[in-house]
């Protein structure tokens, strides 16, 4: 519950009161549409950034070949080598440059739109990158295949911001960091699923890979036919649009019960101290020592996100396979081992997560990753005085991505919704998206340089990374699981040696409380704290 409502034990205590036994909270306190919310925001959504982070990678020497041709065609010489490695770099980054755009433009699009719609909008982003992409080669402008991937990296930056403040908004807390998990699932899918239609007996031919990335229409519109038969988040509702009557539809829909007085009231309690806040900017939280350690830890937790290596083992992989006897042909099939791999770990980590809670997961899965760095830097320099050791190489190499999907690779997005209160949530994932594109950035262009310098051992400036990623949550971050956001503030509250203003109300109830003084009727409290000027 949040803070204004433990402010009054009575009336937390009434609002704690479920159907059923009293004093317990009910099991299921959620419905089918639940799931449905979550796996088609999903599918329309991560799905797609996880397919176009997979899905250049089989038709690169066709792609390569058709910016050659296009080049000769319109100057009449073949295009020279460099500029063609500058066009396809161009080409693979580009995706992190609109995910950037995409994360910056979220602030202002979600205040309008809300949840829900800034994702069905979002849905003509994907569209229109999927066709520029798809036509590329009949126009013979390899122009449009980059503007597409631009395009579709907007469309990328707006849905891991809004996609993980859905789900946070509209799941119960027992269950809101398993909800949050299919975000991370659905990457996974989507990867294995642009391995899978890479393959040259699909999509990965010639005359084919344009369809790759047409494909990318289906989710799209899958997405826009079907989430606009869902309520949007009822947090959304109570707090920006102040409609009590739709966000109490809307709870009832997703729990799937007609008494939602319990949960309205926590929101309601919520809203009334926050009355007169706007929502917060960037800068502004930046600058507010009420969440200082929060942002902190969120900005770790993205840097370590992207900067853990997982894009030095997808550059590896291929090689390993070879060294282990594994001829050129067959690879791409044994790849796929890894995208099946990423998927099973995620999954497992959905369904563990509320029970091991996301401390455990992040700092395990970190702490493993360090591990079998430093075994696979030892076997890679190793790997020819024994026909053995290669095949080490591969269980590390699966080890590793098992190891970040079980924890890291999903609970990030999970963190940073439950750290900040409703109206600093968006700010909040401006942050953590900024971050979380620029270090993606930072990797593709500055990995090359560091694998050529450093070869086999940049496994272990990775190693590095996740160990320290590991320190850093063990210290600081507290665990999360079925705790309110305010419960989550308070976690924070002596790290950051700055109560918030909405805290001090439970100091205010607690003296009343010791004092024997009568209890008030907790809104007109709570009203008077908001007209003094507390918050």
């Amino acid at each position: 519950m949040d803070s204004r409502a433990r402010a009054h034990p009575g009336a937390a205590k009434r609002g704690r009161t479920p159907r059923g036994t009293p004093g317990r909270r009910t099991r299921k306190d959620w419905s089918c549409l639940l799931l449905v919310a979550s796996f088609v925001g999903a599918f329309g959504s991560s799905f797609l950034y996880g397919y176009n982070l997979s899905v250049v990678n089989a038709p690169t020497p066709y792609i390569k070949a058709f910016y050659n041709e296009s080049w000769e065609r319109r100057h009449g010489h073949p295009i020279d080598p460099d500029t063609l490695t500058l066009l396809w770099s161009v080409t693979v980054s580009i995706f992190a440059i609109g995910g950037l755009v995409g994360t910056l433009m979220v602030k202002l699009i979600g205040k309008v739109l809300g949840r829900k719609y800034t994702l069905l909008v979002n849905n003509g982003f994907a569209i229109s990158a999927a066709l520029l992409m798809a036509c590329s080669l009949q126009a013979g402008a390899f122009e449009m295949l980059i503007v597409g991937r631009f395009i579709m990296g907007v469309d990328g930056g707006i849905s891991l911001s809004v996609l993980p403040m859905y789900l946070n908004e509209i799941s119960p807390k027992e269950i809101r960091g398993a909800l949050g998990q299919v975000t991370a699932i659905f990457i996974c899918i989507g990867v294995f699923t642009g391995q899978l239609l890479g393959l040259p007996e699909l999509l990965g031919k010639e005359s084919t890979w344009p369809y790759l990335f047409g494909v990318i229409a289906v989710p799209a519109l899958v997405q826009l036919v079907s989430l606009p038969f869902l309520p949007e988040s009822p947090r959304f509702l109570l707090f920006e649009k102040h409609d009590q009557a739709g966000a109490e539809k809307a709870f009832q829909t997703f729990l799937g019960k007609e008494d939602v007085s319990r949960e309205v009231e926590e929101v309601l309690a919520e809203s009334r101290v926050q009355r007169n806040i706007q929502l917060v900017s960037v800068l502004e939280l930046l600058r507010s020592p009420f969440v200082r350690w929060q942002v902190i830890t969120v900005i770790v937790t993205m840097a370590c996100y992207q900067l853990c290596g997982l894009n030095a083992i997808w550059f590896y992989t291929n090689s390993i396979f070879g060294k282990a006897g594994i001829s050129p042909e067959k690879i791409p099939y044994i790849t796929l081992s890894t995208g099946g791999i990423e998927t099973l770990a995620a999954i497992f980590s959905g369904l563990v997560i509320e029970r091991l809670g996301r401390r455990p997961l992040l700092i395990g899965g970190f702490g493993l990753m360090a591990l079998f760095f430093g075994i696979i830097t030892i076997t890679l320099t190793f790997q020819d005085h024994a026909p053995w050791i290669p095949y080490l190489s591969i269980v590390c190499i699966l080890a590793i991505i098992a190891s970040f999907c079980s924890g890291p690779g999903g609970i990030p997005f999970i963190l940073t919704g439950e750290f900040f209160q409703q109206s600093q949530r968006p700010a909040a994932f401006i942050i953590a998206g900024t971050i979380n594109w620029l270090s993606n950035f930072a990797v593709g262009l500055l990995f090359p340089f560091i694998q050529k310098s450093l070869d086999t051992y940049c496994f272990l400036v990775f190693a590095t990374i996740c160990l320290t990623g590991a320190v850093y949550f063990y210290f600081v971050l507290p665990e999360t699981k079925n705790r309110t956001f305010a419960e989550i503030s308070q976690a924070f509250a002596k790290r950051n040696k700055a109560i918030p203003p909405e805290e001090n109300t439970n100091s205010a109830a607690s003296d009343a409380k010791v004092t024997r003084r009568p209890e008030p009727d907790p809104a007109s409290t709570l009203d008077n704290y908001t007209k003094n000027g507390i918050v």
